[in-house]
């Protein structure tokens, strides 16, 4: 192993001194000059910004606060809710989630919460749930949570046994209320939301087309979100427990028994922000390594001097660029070429699955390649890139397995859609 200068570790001087998330990206053809201010405006406040991250759901109540308060929650809603802009628009979730996990992981979870969260109220609320629910979503005053996966169904939605039954009013004109029994886990934001969208079963012998979505307010009777789960990087997650849980037939999203397509939409929109994620997260680690590198001295040299090194950190910048490719692709494709009829929506799906997939594992492989140049001091707790390693580990299975992205994409290749 022997010193030499490299062009590669001078060019990353810059990022590794100034904590300050890249965005010369931004001027790919992909963005326009509006996701480029976004871009750049967010970079340059997140630096100032200080949360007391010691306690996840209080840091997560501080952070949903802080967003609303300096306008970033309105790229979660349209501008007919108070949102920043006409619709939900893909390229902007991808930058915004990008910069808040390269800075917090716990800011970037508030932040796309907020989004999934009331994705389908978005999509399928009616005028009066939109109007209650979204302006107080971009505002900070609600938090949001999204309510799918159940102790026996996470990738295999039809196997959810939540069940709502129709409490039917004495005309006989239809339901007048749901009442919901079941559970729900893994749900984020579980014990801190205001709302949740809870889907269950309300023609349990149709399977996956007896699914619905109904809007459930966290202090209705009958909800119980007391039950928290601890993980290895912690953020809010609990089980929700509904017994004989009586919610208004006015909460319901779209169409009776149309719960699982409205289910797919909304993930459809964020998947492709969790690879974004992704790659904000191997963003830090690789400017946490090159400033390791650089100031690490080792027989009479900085360990980024050595070509083992600089070939480590190159294969790092590839692996997080593969990614963040696929990932601006899909969010492009989502937002331009699915509205003017140039992609399918099989083609968006499939290019959202590929994004998922590569930006997240090869997000892992950075970050574990970070470790191990930081040595020792990779698996110190409380290092950075530690705790880095604990955080992009959930993002290869919540939203989708990677396996599941595989599923898609394997029976998009035998379709002929990709």
């Amino acid at each position: 192993m022997k010193p030499a200068t490299d062009s590669l570790t001078q060019a990353l001087t810059g990022a590794a001194t100034a904590l300050r998330c890249r965005t010369d990206h931004l001027c790919l053809p992909f963005f326009t000059d509006t996701h480029r201010q976004i871009g750049n405006c967010l970079a340059d406040w997140l630096p100032q910004q200080r949360i007391d991250e010691t306690d996840d759901r209080t840091a997560c109540k501080a952070w949903v606060k802080l967003l609303g308060a300096n306008q970033w929650l309105r790229y979660c809603v349209p501008a007919a809710h108070g949102g920043a802009l006409e619709q939900l628009d893909s390229r902007a979730l991808v930058i915004l989630r990008e910069n808040l996990a390269f800075h917090s992981p716990l800011a970037d979870f508030a932040f796309a919460m907020q989004g999934l969260g009331s994705g389908a109220i978005t999509l399928a609320g009616s005028p009066t749930l939109q109007a209650r629910y979204l302006p107080a979503v971009a505002r900070g005053d609600m938090i949001a949570a999204f309510a799918l996966s159940e102790p026996e169904a996470g990738s295999d939605v039809a196997a959810i046994k939540t069940v709502a039954i129709n409490a039917m009013d004495s005309r006989g004109g239809g339901p007048n209320a749901y009442e919901i029994s079941g559970s729900k886990t893994w749900i984020s934001n579980g014990g801190i939301a205001d709302f949740y969208v809870v889907f269950a079963k309300t023609a349990p012998e149709l399977g996956t087309r007896g699914i619905s979505a109904i809007v459930v307010d966290a202090d209705t009777p009958g909800l119980d979100a007391s039950e928290h789960i601890q993980v290895m990087a912690p953020h809010p997650l609990a089980t929700l427990k509904f017994a004989h849980c009586k919610v208004a037939a006015s909460q319901l999203l779209g169409e009776e028994n149309a719960g699982f397509k409205l289910a797919m939409q909304t993930l459809d929109i964020f998947r492709t922000s969790v690879a974004a994620a992704a790659i904000g997260f191997a963003r830090r680690a690789l400017v946490e390594a090159v400033r390791y590198t650089q100031q690490r001295q080792m027989f009479g040299h900085s360990l980024a001097d050595f070509q083992l090194t600089q070939a480590a950190l190159g294969e790092m910048v590839a692996l997080i660029d593969a990614g963040a490719m696929l990932t601006y692709r899909a969010a492009w494709m989502r937002d331009i070429a699915l509205p003017a009829g140039t992609a399918t929506r099989a083609q968006y799906t499939a290019a959202a699955a590929a994004a998922k997939m590569c930006a997240t594992e090869n997000a892992s492989k950075v970050i574990d390649m970070a470790v191990q140049l930081h040595g020792g001091m990779g698996v110190k707790v409380g290092s950075r890139v530690e705790s880095l390693y604990r955080d992009i580990r959930a993002l290869r299975i919540y939203e989708g397995a990677t396996q599941v992205q595989q599923l898609i994409l394997g029976k998009s290749v035998l379709a002929g859609t990709v």
